[in-house]
């Protein structure tokens, strides 16, 4: 069995729907426990790509706060 990628930052970049932690999908995510190995393999083989893509920590927005 191919262990999740998870690393706990559970965060999806908006304009990409990724999570910002294991560079996987929503579906992807919530399909992690029924997939197969088949599945899990080739999912884990596009995160490398994925994770180059995705804005450096520094890059993300944060939401605006309101000061009072």
């Amino acid at each position: 069995m191919i262990a999740s990628p998870c690393i706990g930052v559970c965060q999806i970049e908006p304009s990409s729907g990724i999570c910002l932690g294991c560079a996987r999908t929503l579906d992807e995510i919530a399909g992690w426990r029924g997939a197969s190995d088949e599945e899990r393999k080739r999912i884990m083989a596009k995160l490398p790509a994925r994770k180059a893509r995705l804005p450096r920590p520094a890059e993300r927005r944060r939401p605006a706060t309101r000061r009072s």
